[in-house]
């Protein structure tokens, strides 16, 4: 999660060197990081019925080699499509298989007590990520150049394989170890049939019910102001103010130290709070912050930015661990699939936000436009959080998934 996160930061930073190479527009280097965040979240729920069938092991590894072939092919670009293929096909479909469903397989495996914190610990790890990579990235890029930078994120990717072949585990009972909170050994659970055919059983079961199109519409806002929005484009939206590439990646990955906070606090309220109060509280002050952040944008760092990155830091994926709770309460077994397609709505939204963003940017001349909107967004995500059902007791653990 730590390693997908860092190679899903660097494109913000790529940006404007690829503008001042290539000549591409913000428009069309943001419909490559749409391509990349759409197969980031439409992998996600086959990735889950993969590690379903194959296990945790081989996905894992198979997604790191992905993102160190699109990476590491990128150096040699020359034109707009390789982009396209390289860091939006290929990192989007590595990446995608680390994503959250990815967390919600092994926090629904290994841990019966404790899954929020759990969640929120292993979503955090994203955070981690950026943190790590931002500022190395951003540095490279403006000292060495941007394909010095890519590399880097290849290395990476590349280092990593060896330790998840080696140590990573399907299910608990492969270490002889009980799931965290419970008291006897269970025997792995084998899938049936295609992971095609489960993954989309999972999409059957949750269009079956309201609460999965109020989590997975919200959840796509999530990622319009998040991946897509923020991540993607605060670093040039801050450069159209003045402020130098390396500042603007510093305030990210500032946030990222804050996300790992708010995060892990958030997986820890949602064992102990209604996880639909938590997500109102979290879609309306972010809203807030976005519809002020265009007043605070300017060539130094402002004393109110700081206050904007320390706010947006801890509230940045806090929206995680309750959502997946909410999930959890309606699917039961079969929520990392079904929690594969609500997060596959989360990077729809990222994907269409990346784009529109860069749009807004080339007609506009400035990123405004975008952040008021974004901000009006989350006040609708937070009235759909709000009108989601509480499970009820004969609905709230359905039969896993027919494979």
């Amino acid at each position: 999660m730590l390693g997908a996160a860092g190679f899903r930061s660097v494109p913000g930073v790529m940006m404007d060197p690829l503008h001042m190479e290539f000549g591409w527009s913000h428009a069309m280097i943001g419909a490559a990081m749409s391509v990349n965040m759409a197969l980031f979240g439409l992998t996600a729920p086959f990735s889950a019925a993969l590690m379903d069938k194959l296990g945790v092991r081989p996905v894992v590894v198979g997604a790191l080699s992905l993102v160190a072939a699109g990476t590491g092919l990128a150096v040699f670009m020359t034109a707009s499509w390789q982009l396209m293929l390289l860091w939006g096909v290929l990192v989007g479909l590595g990446t995608g298989s680390l994503s959250t469903a990815f967390v919600a397989t092994i926090a629904q495996r290994w841990f019966v007590a404790r899954r929020g914190l759990v969640t929120g610990v292993l979503t955090a790890a994203g955070a981690t990520g950026q943190l790590i990579f931002l500022p190395i990235v951003a540095a490279l890029s403006e000292s060495l150049g941007w394909r010095a930078a890519t590399l880097v994120v290849t290395a990476v990717a590349v280092a990593v394989i060896p330790v998840a072949g080696l140590l990573l585990r399907s299910w608990p009972a492969d270490k002889g170890l009980p799931p965290f909170g419970a008291d006897e050994v269970a025997p792995p659970q084998p899938a049936g049939g295609g992971a095609v055919k489960s993954a989309f059983a999972g999409l059957v079961l949750g269009a079956r019910r309201p609460a999965f199109w109020l989590l997975a519409a919200s959840f796509a806002i999530c990622g319009a102001t998040t991946n897509g929005l923020l991540q993607t484009h605060f670093i040039p939206a801050a450069g159209d103010h003045g402020m130098p590439a390396t500042a603007a990646a510093s305030l990210l990955a500032v946030i990222g130290i804050f996300d790992v906070i708010g995060t892990i606090a958030s997986g820890w309220l949602t064992d102990r709070v209604d996880s639909r109060i938590l997500l109102v509280v979290y879609y309306l002050g972010r809203g807030l912050a976005l519809a002020l952040l265009p007043s605070l944008l300017s060539p130094e760092v402002a004393p109110g930015l700081l206050v904007f990155v320390l706010f947006y830091g801890l509230d940045w994926v806090a929206t995680v661990p309750p959502t997946m709770a909410l999930a959890r309460q309606h699917f039961g077994e079969s929520t990392p699939v079904v929690f594969g397609w609500i997060f596959a709505s989360h990077q729809v939204g990222a994907a269409v936000a990346a784009f529109g963003a860069g749009y807004i940017r080339d007609a506009s001349g400035g990123y405004d436009p975008a952040f008021y909107t974004a901000g009006a967004l989350c006040v609708a995500a937070a009235v759909m959080c709000w009108a989601v059902p509480r499970a009820r007791a004969s609905t709230a653990t359905p039969e896993p998934v027919a494979v």
